[in-house]
Order: C-alpha cells, then sequence, then structure tokens
C-alpha cells in the first residue's frame, strides 16, 4: 500500500479537503438560509446568515405567485420521459457499437463524437424552425424527442459494453438462435445496469435543471417546467429574494432525495469504472 505521506502532509490535505466541502455546501445553505428570513434581513449588514421563521411564509407566496405543482408535474413528466428514452436508444445504440459490425461503423461513431464539440447554442435558430415547422411549440416535444439519445450517452454505453460484455457470450447467444433484440434484453440489458444507473441519474438531474429549451419553446403558462416558472418570481425593481430561494429549495429537493436514494449506487458505479475509457 503506498504511503500517504507524513502526518504534516495529511494535515494540510484534510484541512484542503474541508475548505473544499465548506465552499461546496455554504450556496445550499445560504439558499436554505434565505428561504426562511425576509428579503430585508437578507440585505441587513452583516447580513443573517442563520435560519429564520418565515419559510412558510414564503412558500405560500410562491405558491399565491405560480402554479407550482402543475409546474412540477410537467418538469417531472419531462424528465422521466427523457431519461427512460435516453437510457433504451443509448444502450441499444452503445451496445450495437460494442458488439456488433456493420458497413460504416467507426466512421459512424467518429461523427457521433464529433458532434459533443458542437455549441448548443449555435443551432438554437434552426432547432426553434424545425419544431416550429412540424407544429411542436409550445408542446412537451422538443423538449423530450431531441434528448432521446445523447453521444455521451452512446458513448459511455459503448465503452461500458467492451469492458463488460464479451464477443464470447454474444457469439453463444447468436448459437443458441438469439435474436439482436433477444441479446438486448438478456444479455446486454443486464450487464450495463451500473452504467444505466448512473447515465440515469445525470440525465434525470439535467433534465430536470434545463431552463433554455422550455423558455424557447414553451408559451403557455400551464406548460412551463418549475425553471421557467420560477424565474417569473423575479421582478426588474423590486424582488423578493426570500420567496424566489423558497421556490428554489422546493425545486431542488427532488434532486437531494434522489441523490441520497442513489448515492451509493451512483459512487459504486463511478468506482467500478462507468467512465472508463
Amino acid at each position: 500500500m503506498k504511503n500517504l505521506g507524513t502526518p504534516l502532509q495529511k494535515t494540510i490535505i484534510h484541512i484542503l479537503l474541508i475548505i473544499g466541502v465548506f465552499f461546496s455546501i455554504f450556496p445550499f445553505y445560504w439558499s436554505a438560509a434565505m428561504a426562511t428570513n425576509t428579503t430585508s434581513a437578507i440585505y441587513r449588514t452583516p447580513p443573517q446568515v442563520l435560519f429564520g421563521d418565515q419559510l412558510w411564509v414564503n412558500i405560500s407566496h410562491v405558491f399565491e405567485n405560480i402554479d407550482f405543482f402543475q409546474s412540477f408535474l410537467n418538469t417531472l413528466f419531462v424528465a422521466v420521459a427523457t431519461t427512460v428514452l435516453t437510457l433504451f436508444f443509448c444502450s441499444l445504440a452503445g451496445f450495437t457499437f460494442a458488439r456488433f459490425d456493420f458497413p460504416g461503423k467507426n466512421r459512424l461513431f467518429v461523427i457521433l463524437i464529433a458532434t459533443m464539440i458542437l455549441p448548443t447554442g449555435g443551432s438554437l435558430v434552426a432547432s426553434y424552425v424545425i419544431m416550429s415547422r412540424l407544429g411542436w411549440v409550445n408542446t412537451f416535444l422538443p423538449l423530450i424527442v431531441p434528448g432521446m439519445a445523447s453521444a455521451f450517452g452512446i458513448f459511455i454505453m459503448r465503452q461500458f459494453s467492451l469492458s463488460s460484455i464479451s464477443s464470447e457470450l454474444v457469439d453463444a447467444a447468436k448459437m443458441d438462435g438469439a435474436g439482436y433484440l433477444r441479446l438486448y434484453w438478456h444479455v446486454a440489458l443486464p450487464a450495463l445496469r451500473p452504467a444505466l444507473a448512473w447515465l440515469g441519474i445525470v440525465t434525470f438531474i439535467a433534465s430536470w435543471n434545463d431552463f433554455l429549451a422550455p423558455l424557447i419553446y414553451l408559451n403557455d403558462p400551464r406548460l412551463f417546467t418549475l425553471q421557467v416558472s420560477l424565474s417569473s418570481l423575479n421582478s426588474s425593481y423590486d424582488t423578493d429574494y426570500s420567496m424566489v430561494m423558497a421556490g428554489t429549495l422546493l425545486a431542488i429537493l427532488p434532486l437531494i432525495v434522489l441523490f441520497f436514494i442513489a448515492a451509493r449506487q451512483f459512487f459504486d458505479n463511478l468506482s467500478a469504472g462507468v467512465l472508463k475509457l
């Protein structure tokens, strides 16, 4: 086992880690503290950094100004649909790239990876024109369909398939008469379960926090996701930041719960080599 250093070096490392943890956690603590105080208390010098007793008042103001529960259901539907479709198509494509040969396979994979360097903002106008001509503007389809598969997700699934699904196993299943879909369902999916769990968490969080796409494609308040609805709480003249932070706290609570539920699986998958190239 490698020597981790002298006691002084260990102490310095622990101090740096504690400082890093503090700066990582403090924004969440500060948001929660703001949600429990009044806006005037936040503007004090020094500002109020301890928890107050105004949380339920601020939450009630959120419910009065936006249809929070409808936005919550909209966001949940989009995030779940996007995650399920992403896991299906990315695992299907990743398994195919890893264990099947077809004409142009390597070139197609290179093109796929090259799309990862394209800036998202550069295609916004073209994407909006396409969605408009399809009649999808002001529906959930532009939020779900473009995210059904991602180059990053396919890449992760391909790499994990190469390391966890042997070609001998695939060949043996073929000799037993298994077709492609049976290979995918009975061979690929069980082996890809750790990678699917990791990609599912990442995809769900990204979809839940997405602000740009709903802002562009949705104009009916009944269809707004949480991020767009919460942005309407900001005022150009007199913003009630305590109310905004209370709404933000409600919006991130499902992600916090999801993370704690799946934290062990998340870190186990990382240590198992989900991102191994």
